[in-house]
């Protein structure tokens, strides 16, 4: 794996994170296919119960390397980049049978914004900002981000982020529901790792189920999504972790889950 994505898992939780701190972790190639891996892997990793990705630096992430870009235009390239990464990399991210935070230590932008949206958790630093900056080099939503956004702030709001992209500031993302808990800067780091951490120690089943019932949900009916919740709540309920669950309510005692 290249040096600008670090990868490890500790104790269930596979920790991602982007190193390319010099160029604000920028996406060039070799970020994107090493991205691209690292999440495939945890999400096939059956030791893996939650995920981590973050960045080092000033950015969490602010999209394509433009400077790598312009040579792929110059010699005529078009954007295969997003069918060979930017999608598998959302796939791998909205899909995995397992929670995964975004921890936005700095800005996120472009397929950056797009990483953080898929994510089902979002702890941001207060000094950090989302910009969609697609429409501001003449290019439409990709990474997921036509898909995530209207499901997090409406359909709206969504389309008035994509055609005027700005800076949106960490408290406006809270208010706006893209981000999902603002920390400080200092503690940015050390609060995403501990909700990381305490969803790697939950039931994993139940929370693949979560996360699946509300993909499902957004697209479907409610007959349909009724009858998904069935499906998904039978899944959890044969778990091993449900029964560790009422015996641990039945003792008066905390549960210790397994993931299985």
């Amino acid at each position: 794996m290249a040096d600008s994505v670090l990868y490890e898992v500790v104790e269930g939780l596979a920790i991602v994170t982007l190193n390319r701190p010099e160029a604000m972790n920028a996406l060039d190639t070799d970020t994107k296919n090493a991205l691209r891996d690292a999440l495939q892997e945890a999400a096939g990793d059956a030791a893996v119960r939650a995920v981590l990705l973050t960045g080092t630096g000033r950015a969490f992430c602010v999209g394509q390397d433009l400077k790598e870009h312009v040579g792929v235009l110059a010699a005529g390239g078009g954007l295969s980049t997003v069918a060979e990464h930017y999608n598998p990399i959302v796939t791998a991210i909205a899909t995995m049978a397992k929670p995964v935070v975004a921890g936005v230590n700095g800005v996120a932008a472009g397929a950056g914004a797009g990483f953080a949206f898929a994510a089902d958790y979002r702890v941001v630093a207060d000094t950090a900002a989302f910009n969609t900056s697609f429409a501001g080099v003449a290019l439409t939503a990709d990474s997921g981000v036509s898909w995530t956004l209207p499901r997090l702030v409406g359909a709206g709001r969504a389309a008035d982020l994509l055609l005027f992209p700005r800076s949106i500031k960490a408290a406006e993302a809270l208010d706006l529901g893209i981000a999902n808990r603002v920390v400080p800067a200092a503690d940015l780091a050390a609060e995403a790792l501990a909700v990381a951490r305490t969803l790697a120690e939950g039931p994993t089943v139940a929370y693949a189920a979560i996360k699946a019932s509300l993909a499902h949900g957004s697209a479907h009916s409610l007959v349909d999504t009724l009858a998904k919740e069935d499906e998904l709540q039978n899944l959890a309920g044969a778990a091993e972790d449900h029964r560790i669950a009422v015996n641990a309510f039945l003792a008066k005692e905390r549960p210790r889950y397994v993931g299985r």
